[in-house]
C-alpha cells in the first residue's frame, strides 16, 4: 500500500453531532419557536414604547 492511502483523511460524518444533540441534559427545555417569539415580542414592545413615549 502507498503512504497516501494509509494517511488519507476519514470521511466527514455527522454522527458526533447527532450524538451530542441526543444527549439528555439537565435544565429547562424550551422550544426554539418560543425563544424566537419571545425575542420578537420584546422587540415589538420596545418599538411601541419608543413610539408612544418619545424622549
Amino acid at each position: 500500500m502507498s503512504s497516501k492511502k494509509k494517511n488519507a483523511p476519514l470521511p466527514a460524518s455527522s454522527a458526533g453531532l447527532l450524538r451530542f444533540f441526543e444527549d439528555e441534559t439537565r435544565g429547562i427545555k424550551v422550544k426554539p419557536e418560543y425563544v424566537l417569539a419571545g425575542a420578537g415580542a420584546m422587540i415589538g414592545v420596545s418599538i411601541a414604547i419608543r413610539l408612544l413615549f418619545p424622549v
